[in-house]
C-alpha cells in the first residue's frame, strides 16, 4: 500500500494524485512525531472531485444499478478485512486510539457493518405499490418510489474516522449516491487510504467515490455551497455544523447534522452505587474521553453525593493514560496539543467556578511527550457550570447532585443537547420510565448497549438532524417520489 512510503494521495475521478496545494505532515498523537506527509488539497481539487461526481451521478447507471453498488460495497468491506492488521497499526499510530478499541468501533467494527448497508440495498422495498384510488374522480395507479439523493459531500472529525467515514460511504453509496468525502486534517492518511483500496481493490467507477484531505477548512464550506452537491452529511461539533446548516441553505439542499453532545449518566437512589460511578468513570476515560455520546455529567443522588465522587475518582484516577499501542491502554492521547490545550482550559475554568478535583486536573506528570490529560472528577459544581453545559471532548466527568427522579430528569434535558444519555437503577421498570422522560436520541439502561449496525444514531435539540446507522440511516441519503398513472 502506498501509505507505506510515507505520502498519501487523494483520489479524485477514480485516479490517486497529489495535492494541488503539496503536503502536510500527520503526526503520532501519543509521541508528537511526524508519520508521514498527507496531500494537501486545493480549492481547484475540490472542484475537480465535485465535477467528477456530478458526472458519474448523472452520466452511468450507478444509481439504478443496485447489483453494482451492492457488490462494490462488498468488495470494499472484503479488502478492509484484508488489510485489517496494516489498518490497526495506522489507526493506533494517527488517531491515538488504544489497540483494545481497534476490535470494536474504532476499526473491525464499522467494516463488518458495511455489510449491513450492502443487505439493505439488495433488500430494500424500492417501489411501493399504493394501488388504485380515484382522487378527484380520476381512476389512478398510485406508487412511491426510492432513490439516491445525488452527489454527497461528506465530511468528518478525527476521534472515530473508520466508523464516521465508512457509516457515510457505505449507506450513501449502498443508496446510489455519489460522494466527496472530506476527512479531518488531524487523520488524512486513514481516509486516504480507503481512496486506495477503492481504486485498486473494487469496482466502484471513476467518480463515485472521491476522497480530498486538506488542512483548508474552507473546502468543507465549498461542499455545503456547492449547487453541485445535492446533500451534505456533517459530523463534528455543533458550531461548524451551524456553518455548514447556513452555507447550503443558499441552495435548500439535505443536510445531514451529527453534532455535539453533553450526555447525563443519571443513577437513581435504588441503584447499585459502586457499579453505575465505576462504569461512568471507566467509559469517560476511554479515547480520552473523545466521543460525542459519551457520558461525561455523572448525575447521582444528593444523599451519596461524596460517596458517587470517591467511586468515580477511584475508578478514574486507577486509569493511567499511555501507550495506545499497548493492549492493556484505555486512556491514550488527545488528538492535539490545540486539543490538550482546549481540554486543559476547560479544567482552569472549572476552578474559576469553584469546582475541585477529586483526581487529574492536568498533564499526566510521567509523559513529557504526546498530547497526555489526566482522567479528571469534577465535583462541587452544579448544572449551570459551563463545564456542565459544554463539551469537552476530553477525560473529564463533571458529578452533579440530584433530589428524586424528577430533578434527575430535569438536570438531565437541561442542556442544548440531546444525543445519548445512561440510567442505572435498581427497579427495571423505574429506570426505563425515566428513560423514556430524557430527551435522548439513544439511551443506555442498567448496562444496555444501544450501539449497533441495525440502530440509527442521532440526536435531540443542538446535537443535529437526522439519523445515521440502521434502515433510518440508509434512507438519509434517498429521495421519495410519488407517481400516479390515470387507470384505464
Amino acid at each position: 500500500m502506498a501509505l507505506i512510503d510515507g505520502v498519501s494521495r487523494l483520489l479524485i475521478d477514480g485516479k490517486l494524485t497529489p495535492g494541488g496545494a503539496g503536503s502536510f505532515a500527520t503526526l503520532n498523537p501519543a509521541t508528537e512525531e511526524v508519520l508521514g506527509e498527507a496531500a494537501n488539497a486545493d480549492a481547484a481539487d475540490m472542484d475537480l472531485a465535485i465535477d467528477a461526481a456530478r458526472r458519474a451521478f448523472d452520466g452511468t447507471d450507478w444509481s439504478t444499478n443496485t447489483a453494482l453498488r451492492v457488490r462494490c460495497v462488498r468488495q470494499l468491506r472484503d479488502a478492509l478485512g484484508e488489510h485489517v492488521e496494516e489498518l490497526r497499526e495506522l489507526t493506533i499510530a494517527e488517531v491515538g486510539a488504544p489497540r483494545m478499541l481497534t476490535a470494536g468501533a474504532q476499526l473491525e467494527g464499522p467494516i463488518a457493518d458495511l455489510a449491513f448497508a450492502a443487505d439493505t440495498a439488495e433488500s430494500y422495498e424500492w417501489t411501493q405499490d399504493l394501488g388504485q384510488a380515484s382522487p378527484l374522480g380520476i381512476p389512478t395507479r398510485r406508487s412511491v418510489v426510492r432513490e439516491a439523493v445525488g452527489v454527497v459531500g461528506a465530511i468528518t472529525p478525527w476521534n472515530f474516522p473508520h466508523q464516521i467515514n465508512l457509516a457515510k460511504l457505505g449507506p450513501a453509496l449502498a443508496a446510489g449516491n455519489t460522494v466527496v468525502l472530506k476527512p479531518a486534517p488531524d487523520t488524512p492518511w486513514v481516509a486516504a487510504v480507503l481512496g486506495e483500496l477503492i481504486a485498486e481493490h473494487t469496482d466502484i467507477p471513476p467518480g463515485v467515490v472521491n476522497i480530498v484531505t486538506s488542512t483548508d477548512h474552507t473546502l468543507g464550506a465549498m461542499l455545503a455551497k456547492d449547487p453541485r452537491v445535492d446533500m451534505v452529511s456533517f459530523t463534528g461539533s455543533t458550531a461548524t455544523g451551524r456553518s455548514v446548516m447556513a452555507d447550503a441553505a443558499a441552495t435548500i439542499k439535505k443536510v445531514f447534522l451529527e453534532l455535539g453532545g453533553k450526555s447525563a449518566f443519571v443513577v437513581l437512589d435504588d441503584a447499585d452505587l459502586a457499579a453505575a460511578c465505576s462504569v461512568a468513570g471507566f467509559s469517560v476515560c476511554l479515547h480520552a474521553g473523545q466521543g460525542c455520546a459519551i457520558t461525561t455529567r455523572l448525575v447521582v443522588p444528593r444523599a451519596r453525593y461524596d460517596e458517587a465522587v470517591a467511586i468515580a475518582a477511584g475508578t478514574m484516577g486507577s486509569i493511567k493514560p499511555g501507550d495506545p499501542s499497548k493492549p492493556g491502554t484505555v486512556c491514550g492521547p488527545v488528538i492535539s496539543a490545540r486539543q490538550r490545550d482546549r481540554v486543559q482550559s476547560y479544567l482552569d475554568l472549572a476552578l474559576t467556578e469553584g469546582g475541585s478535583f477529586a483526581c487529574g486536573g492536568g498533564r499526566p506528570a510521567d509523559q513529557p511527550a504526546g498530547f497526555f490529560i489526566e482522567p479528571t472528577v469534577i465535583a462541587g459544581l452544579t448544572n449551570s457550570a459551563r463545564v456542565a453545559r459544554e463539551e469537552i471532548f476530553g477525560p473529564v466527568l463533571t458529578v452533579i447532585a440530584h433530589d428524586g427522579d424528577d430533578d434527575a430528569v430535569r438536570i438531565a434535558n437541561d442542556s442544548p443537547y440531546g444525543l445519548s444519555a445512561t440510567v442505572y437503577g435498581g427497579d427495571a421498570e423505574r429506570a426505563a420510565a425515566v428513560a423514556a422522560r430524557l430527551r435522548a436520541g439513544t439511551v443506555n439502561v442498567n448496562g444496555g448497549v444501544w450501539y449497533s449496525a441495525d440502530v440509527p444514531f442521532g440526536g435531540y435539540k443542538q446535537s443535529g438532524n437526522g439519523r445515521e446507522m440502521g434502515v433510518a440511516g440508509f434512507e438519509e441519503y434517498l429521495e421519495i417520489k410519488a407517481i400516479a398513472t390515470a387507470a384505464n
